[in-house]
C-alpha cells in the first residue's frame, strides 16, 4: 500500500509540474489564435522601413529595394527608381496579414505548402525580409490557400495560413518605376533621324516581320537614309519632309506629323547600365521641342530586346533618371520612334514580274500560248508510241 501511495503521489507531482510548465510557456509565448497579426511589430514601423529584400531559389536576393535620399531604388537595375506604389502595397499586405489557422511544424512537409527553404535552388518559396530601425522581420510566403497564403516566419518552423493574400514578385523588372518619357506631339518642332547599323533598323526598313526571309520586304533606295521633319509656321502648322529622294514623293502633310502616341507615356520594360549594351552603331532620333529643349534617343536591337538611351538638354529631372542607363522598350514603340524614311514616302508603283502572263479577256490571266506549229506539220510519232497530249 505504501508503494502504491508513493507512486500515486509521484504521478500527481509530475502532472502538476507539467501543467505548470505548460501554463508558463503559454504565458511567455504569443497566443497564435485566429486573427492574430503575423508581424505585429511591422504595424509600428511600416513607415520607417529602409530596405526590402526578396529571395527565391537562391541565397542572394533577387530584388533589393533600398531607401535613398533621392527615393526608393532597385539595386539590381542600376539603382533605378522603384515603383513606390507597388512597394507600399506589399508592406501593407505584410502588416495586415492575420493568422487564419495554425498549420504544420514538420519541415518535411514545408515543400508541400511552398514554405520550404527559399535559398535552396529550385525552391518555389519566396522570402521577404524587411529592415527597419526596429530590427529585421522575415516572412516565407508559400502557396495560395483560400483568400490568402501559407506562410512561415523566417527562422521558425511553425507554418500558418494567413489572410489577406500576400503577392510577392521576385523579378526586379517588375519593381521599376516604368514611366520613362512623356512628350506631347503638339510641342514637337522637328525630328531628325539618323539610321544606324542594319540590325538596328525597325522592321519596316526591310526586316521580315515574321522571321521568314522569303516574306521580307525588299529594301528600297530610301532604306538606310536619314531625314528631317520640320513643323511649318502658324497658321499652317504642318510638317514637311526635307530632301525627298529623286523619283519619290512625300506623304501628305497630315501623314507626316508625329503620332500623338509615339512619345507619350513611353514605359521601360527593363533597365541596364548603358555600358552593358553595345551602342557602337545606334539609330538616332533628335527631337526638338518648343522652348528649346532637345531630347535625343539612341536605339539598338540586341537579341529580342530593343534598347534606347535618352538625353535632354533642358530637363534636369529626366537627365538624372536616364544618365548612364539604357532602357528596354516594346518593339512596336521602338519601330514608331525610329521610323524609316520609306514610311514617310508614297509607295513605289508595283511592277509585273518578267514573263508574267498578262490579263486575258474579262481581266483574267490568259493561258500560256501553245505551240505555233500547226498540228498537221508536227512530226508523227513512231509506231507503237502513245500519242502526245494536245
Amino acid at each position: 500500500m505504501k508503494q502504491q501511495r508513493f507512486l500515486a503521489l509521484l504521478l500527481a507531482a509530475v502532472v502538476v509540474l507539467g501543467g505548470g510548465l505548460w501554463l508558463s510557456a503559454r504565458r511567455e509565448s504569443p497566443q497564435e489564435t485566429q486573427g492574430t497579426a503575423l508581424l505585429p511589430a511591422l504595424a509600428k514601423s511600416v513607415n520607417a522601413v529602409t530596405s526590402v529584400q526578396i529571395r527565391k531559389g537562391a541565397a542572394d536576393p533577387a530584388v533589393t529595394l533600398q531607401s535613398t535620399p533621392a527615393g526608393w531604388v532597385v539595386a539590381q537595375r542600376a539603382d533605378y527608381p522603384a515603383d513606390v506604389t507597388k512597394l507600399r502595397k506589399l508592406l501593407l499586405a505584410l502588416r495586415d496579414a492575420k493568422i487564419v489557422e495554425v498549420k504544420t511544424a514538420n519541415p518535411a512537409l514545408f515543400d508541400v505548402i511552398g514554405v520550404d527553404d527559399p535559398r535552396k535552388p529550385g525552391s518555389t518559396a519566396t522570402e521577404v525580409t524587411v529592415l527597419s530601425p526596429d530590427g529585421t522581420q522575415g516572412v516565407i510566403v508559400g502557396k495560395p490557400v483560400g483568400e490568402g497564403n501559407f506562410v512561415r516566419r523566417a527562422g521558425e518552423n511553425q507554418a500558418y495560413s494567413v489572410e489577406p493574400s500576400i503577392a510577392v514578385d521576385a523579378d526586379p523588372r517588375h519593381w521599376l518605376n516604368a514611366s520613362l518619357l512623356d512628350l506631347k506631339s503638339t510641342a514637337i518642332q522637328s525630328l531628325e533621324f539618323k539610321p544606324g547599323a542594319a540590325g538596328n533598323q525597325p522592321a519596316a526598313a526591310g526586316k521580315p516581320a515574321t522571321g521568314n526571309p522569303a516574306t521580307a520586304a525588299k529594301p528600297t533606295a530610301a532604306a538606310g537614309q536619314g531625314y528631317t521633319l520640320r513643323r511649318g509656321a502658324a497658321p499652317d502648322d504642318t510638317f514637311s519632309l526635307g530632301a525627298v529622294p529623286a523619283g519619290r514623293k512625300a506623304l501628305a502633310a497630315p501623314a507626316l506629323a508625329p503620332s500623338q502616341t509615339t512619345f507619350a507615356g513611353l514605359e521601360a520594360e527593363d533597365v541596364a547600365p548603358v555600358a552593358d549594351i553595345d551602342f557602337a552603331h545606334p539609330a538616332e532620333l533628335i527631337v526638338t521641342l518648343a522652348g528649346g529643349n532637345v531630347v535625343t534617343l539612341d536605339g539598338v536591337v540586341s537579341g529580342d530586346k530593343h534598347w534606347v538611351t535618352v538625353q535632354a538638354t533642358k530637363d534636369p529631372a529626366l537627365t538624372s533618371k536616364t544618365k548612364g542607363r539604357a532602357f528596354a522598350i516594346a518593339s512596336y514603340r521602338y519601330d514608331a520612334i525610329f521610323k524609316p524614311l520609306d514610311e514617310l514616302l508614297e509607295p513605289l508603283p508595283t511592277q509585273a514580274k518578267p514573263g508574267a502572263a498578262g490579263p486575258g479577256p474579262g481581266g483574267s490571266p490568259s493561258a500560256a500560248p501553245k505551240s505555233a506549229v500547226p498540228r498537221s506539220a508536227r512530226p508523227k510519232p513512231a509506231p507503237g508510241t502513245p500519242p502526245a497530249a494536245s
